[in-house]
This record gives C-alpha cells, sequence and structure tokens, in this order.
C-alpha cells in the first residue's frame, strides 16, 4: 500500500513516521508513505497557499490552486482521495478494514480556517474523527493512517488483530498481567483456570458488560447470540454461574495464591 498525505506541515510527520509499528512496517515494505508539501505548487511569488474569504469572514481558507496542483501530481487511476473534513462521516473500525484494502490513498489535510470549497469536488469521500474542531488535519491523518496500517497483512500477529475493540462490535474484554496482586487489586481467577473455554466465555461476558456501560449505542444495535443473550441474564445475577465455579474448582491448582 502506498499512502500519500499532502499537507503544508510536512515536518510534522517525522516522528510519527520514524517510530513503532509504522517505521517497522515501512522497513518491511508493508507501506509506503510520500508526503507532499503543498505550498510547493503555489503559483503566488511568495508560495501563499490562503487567502481572505470571498464576501468577508474571520480567518483564512486555503486556496484551491495550490490544493489541486498538489493532487493532481500525485494521482492516478488507483488512487482514493479523502479529505479530512467537519461533513464527512465519522470514522470507525470498518472505515479502517475498508481502506487497507486501497493499493494508494491520498489525504488531503485542510488547514487554517477551512478549504476552498472547489477541492470538494476533487475528493472521493470525506472523513471526520468526531465533532470537535482541530487546528489541521495532519493529527487526523496521523490516527487514521495508523489504524489502517496495523491492519496490514504482515504488520502485526493476525491474532493480535481478531479481539480487539470494536472488530466483533463489542468493546474487548478486560486485560491483565502481572504482578497477581496489586496493592489489593487481583487478576480475576478464572485467567489462572487453565479452562480456555471458560476463560473464553468469562471475557465474552466482559466484553459485553464493559459495551453495555461504555458504549451504549453499540449495545443497542448489537446482535446477541442465543450463549450472549445467556451471558447477559448471568450479569444480572450476583450468583456465580456454574460453569465459572466448575473451572475454578478443576484449576485451584493454578490459581495465585
Amino acid at each position: 500500500m502506498k499512502i500519500t498525505i499532502l499537507t503544508l506541515f510536512p515536518e510534522m510527520f517525522a516522528s510519527y513516521l520514524d517510530n513503532s509499528i509504522i517505521k517497522r512496517a515501512i522497513a518491511r515494505g508493508k507501506v509506503e508513505f510520500e508526503l507532499v508539501n503543498i505550498r510547493d505548487f503555489s503559483l503566488d511569488k511568495n508560495h501563499r497557499v490562503d487567502d481572505y474569504p470571498t464576501g468577508g469572514g474571520a480567518g483564512l481558507i486555503m486556496r484551491c490552486q495550490p490544493v489541486l496542483a498538489a493532487l493532481k501530481s500525485v494521482r492516478n487511476e488507483s488512487s482514493y482521495v479523502m479529505l479530512t473534513s467537519p461533513r464527512g462521516k465519522t470514522y470507525n473500525q470498518q472505515k479502517a478494514l475498508e481502506l487497507s484494502k486501497k493499493d494508494h490513498l491520498i489525504f488531503v489535510c485542510g488547514h487554517y480556517e477551512g478549504i476552498d470549497e472547489r477541492v470538494n469536488k476533487y475528493v472521493d469521500e470525506l472523513v471526520s474523527l468526531g465533532d470537535f474542531i482541530m487546528t489541521g488535519g495532519e493529527v487526523p491523518v496521523m490516527a487514521i493512517s495508523d489504524s489502517i496500517v496495523r491492519l496490514l497483512d504482515g504488520v502485526i500477529a493476525s491474532e493480535s488483530i481478531v479481539d480487539e475493540s470494536f472488530n466483533d462490535g463489542l468493546l474487548e474484554y478486560p486485560q491483565y498481567t502481572l504482578p497477581y496482586d496489586y496493592d489489593g487489586d487481583t487478576i480475576p481467577d478464572i485467567l489462572f483456570s487453565g479452562n480456555h473455554a471458560a476463560i473464553d466465555k468469562w471475557r465474552k461476558k466482559q466484553a459485553l458488560k464493559l459495551t453495555k456501560e461504555f458504549r451504549p449505542d453499540m449495545f443497542s444495535s448489537y446482535t446477541f447470540s442465543k450463549q450472549e443473550l445467556k451471558l447477559l441474564k448471568e450479569l444480572e445475577s450476583d450468583e456465580m454461574p456454574k460453569w465459572e465455579k466448575d473451572a475454578l474448582e478443576k484449576g485451584h491448582k493454578f490459581i495465585k495464591k
């Protein structure tokens, strides 16, 4: 995959591209990043890329000429062009999966008070991170690119992706690591039982609980299986279910003390 970013501030991406999973993905040839400075395409003698809004108004607007000239220089038949905009649909994991199948993504980073309306006619999709205002599109594009790159085959272990939040419509279950007891706060004993079927059931139950508590919007639109409906009934009871008691009893020798 190739990701091209049109921006007025390419230097903002230096650290982003030189760390963590993104750096490793580039080194392995899984993704190529191309940074294009929109200012280089300005026909203004001072390379100015903004101007006052026609008809009056506050702030400055990015001119269409340098943006569209930069876009024309990198766009080809396989390109899919996206512009960060409050008009766009809110970005989510499903969109990340969809975009990870593209061969060439081009992101246009807006800045200042906005971008000339005519630019919208040249993009394939508008995208938003949410209902809040940011100084420019650079940070949103970093976030979106990160969510896409980690889904590319061979970038991270496939099993690490399967159970992540949002992939099956639920938040991820709680995760723990040693020590067993930290200042009186202990890891649930079921995770030491050695009973993987019971552990999977417990994790699903916790995922349902967390989604209901923290993301009722996701919970209300989720389609529950018969097993999940049983787990929901268990959540309403204060009693430990038989399958969990049996798993703890059989695996007691593995449980930390």
